[in-house]
């Protein structure tokens, strides 16, 4: 928990996207079907805009402050309500001021631009409510617990990804697949998303992938489904912590895409009881060579057979051919 060296607000603030106007060559515009943004996942996808040559987006934005608490406390003065439209791999930060919307100071409302050559990929959207506190202006009092997402290339609104899959035959494919005839498949993390790219010419591999198939092979079908996914977590951990960007100090930084929230999600089972700062640090160190890199290989491992589900899926297994072979004998 965070602590602030002057009085806070305790009541929530939140926030809302109630409308996107999309701005394109003309000054064209038009509003974004409202399925492109979602209140439930708080996440605006852009990507579903029926142009993709736009060049701003307009979000009229809504938000909820405790008034009642500012009045009765008294504690601060001169309040202002800003939303703040952020993305980390640009180190773009644009700031709007919002007005009150209410009588009683509750409800504010205001708008803010996606500049479209200024993203390349996810932004965040977040409200402070801005005071002077015992003479000091520009104090943060309080902001929205959860912000808001806008991705600029999705067109569904969803803050969780998924992972891209696509079926190639590496035979008669592109020349680079080539080299790789006889495996099943391959994970390629070159793009803004990983893929994994199923071989279409080995041959059962897609009737087992798509559950096709006799209730052994669907069986097997899920056994190949949790290794493929530990090949992904695996080939994406080893991408993410192989590209990073270090300060003059040396000191590793998270990436703002995909891969820095895969190594969230693996550090704490390869570095157990540390932060994640800290086991970012120690894994960039062994890599570098101060240190056995090769002591953390089995770490990695268990992390993606974790996060694949390969032990819940094993167990399963075992139990649905148990309740095969008692059907067959019966």
């Amino acid at each position: 928990m965070r602590a602030y060296p002057y009085p806070r607000l305790s009541g929530a603030v939140t926030s809302r996207v109630t409308a996107v106007r999309l701005r394109g060559p003309g000054d064209v515009r038009e509003d974004l079907d409202t399925k492109g943004f979602s209140v439930v996942e708080h996440v605006v996808a852009l990507g579903r805009a029926e142009r993709d040559d736009w060049h701003t987006a307009r979000l009229s934005l809504s938000a909820t402050i405790p008034a009642r608490e500012i009045a009765e406390k008294g504690r601060w003065s001169e309040v202002a309500v800003v939303a703040v439209l952020t993305e980390k791999a640009t180190n773009a930060r644009f700031v709007t001021r919002l007005g009150c919307a209410a009588g009683d100071g509750k409800e504010w409302a205001g708008e803010i631009e996606v500049h479209r050559p200024g993203f390349v990929d996810r932004a965040s959207l977040a409200v402070h409510v801005v005071a002077t506190v015992d003479g000091v202006a520009g104090r943060i009092i309080g902001s929205t617990e959860r912000e808001w997402m806008i991705d600029v290339t999705a067109d569904v609104p969803l803050r969780d990804r998924e992972l891209d899959v696509t079926t190639s035959s590496f035979a008669r494919g592109a020349a680079w697949l080539r080299p790789y005839r006889d495996a099943p498949w391959i994970v390629d993390p070159s793009g803004r998303m990983p893929t994994v790219r199923l071989n279409s010419d080995f041959e059962g591999l897609l009737a087992l992938v798509e559950g096709e198939a006799s209730k052994v092979e669907s069986v097997v079908g899920e056994m190949l489904m949790a290794q493929m996914c530990t090949d992904v977590w695996t080939a994406v951990f080893h991408t993410a912590i192989g590209d990073l960007e270090i300060e003059d100090d040396g000191t590793p930084l998270l990436p703002p895409d995909w891969r820095g929230e895969v190594l969230r999600e693996m550090l704490p089972d390869v570095v157990p009881g540390h932060s994640v700062e800290d086991a970012l640090r120690e894994v960039h160190t062994r890599r570098r060579g101060d240190g056995s890199w090769a002591e953390l290989q089995p770490r990695i491992h268990i992390a993606a057979t974790r996060r694949a589900g390969v032990p819940k899926t094993l167990t399963d297994t075992v139990r649905k051919i148990e309740r095969l072979e008692q059907e067959n004998h019966a």
